[in-house]
């Protein structure tokens, strides 16, 4: 991992949340939602193009009444990899999970245009699905974004951990926590357009091999409490992902 950062150093800077951060890096947590048929699963793993995932996510290490949470929808059309993202306090989040109504959500709406909308939109989906709450996945993350161009984006995922079916209330708990991919870490090379021309010497000299590294998959698959058929065979061309 030291050599690529040297590698990659004259290309890319840390993020503005990685600047000042104890080694650079930040907690990532999300609870997972999916059906009782695991259909979000299996979607993944068969290479459906069009496909939806549903979670809670926050970051760092305490629980907090007021910590900012999301509710997100990651959604893959084709290459495109979109998202819903609608944000809330951690105890607000609570009460809607628990049935209490949306009159009282305020986001701001500057930074985030479209919350309101986006949290009936996964409540739509939360209820009509009937999802429910399937893994607690946790990361450490270290994020850099190109100098020249901040549409670059690199990521390295570190420490996969997760619960199998935790409580809502339980996304700062990492109890009987089990981990994946001991000793190695994932890289993500997220663009708009172009793949940075850059990377390419990097992945040959290192000897990089591209594939599917979906957290959530790697994680399910963990706990063994899932066959899936095959494994995935679809990559974006917009995200690509580095296994080391």
């Amino acid at each position: 991992m030291d050599l690529l950062r040297q590698m990659i150093s004259s290309f890319v800077k840390h993020d503005k949340y990685c600047m000042n951060a104890d080694n650079h890096q930040y907690t990532v947590r999300s609870i997972y939602f999916d059906t009782s048929d695991f259909a979000c699963y299996f979607e993944k793993v068969e290479g459906i193009k069009h496909r939806k995932k549903f979670r809670l996510r926050g970051y760092g290490t305490n629980e907090a009444d007021n910590a900012s949470v999301f509710f997100e929808i990651k959604r893959k059309y084709e290459d495109p990899i979109l998202k819903n993202r609608a944000p809330a306090t951690f105890n607000t989040a609570l009460d809607f999970i628990s049935g209490l109504g949306f009159n009282e959500y305020q986001p701001d709406t500057k930074k985030f245009p479209q919350a309101v909308d986006d949290l009936k939109r996964f409540f739509y989906h939360y209820h009509n699905s009937r999802l429910h709450p399937v893994i607690l996945i946790v990361y450490e993350r270290e994020a850099f974004l190109g100098i020249h161009d901040e549409n670059i984006r690199l990521t390295f995922d570190k420490n996969l951990r997760s619960v199998a079916f935790p409580e809502i209330s339980n996304l700062y708990n990492e109890e009987k926590i089990r981990h994946s991919l001991t000793g190695q870490f994932i890289l993500e090379v997220k663009f708009n357009d172009h793949f940075p021309a850059w990377m390419k010497p990097i992945i040959a000299t290192l000897g990089l091999v591209r594939k599917s590294a979906s957290k959530y998959v790697i994680s399910l698959d963990t706990h063994n409490f899932i066959k899936p058929k095959k494994l995935p065979s679809v990559y974006s061309r917009s995200r690509r992902s580095f296994n080391f």
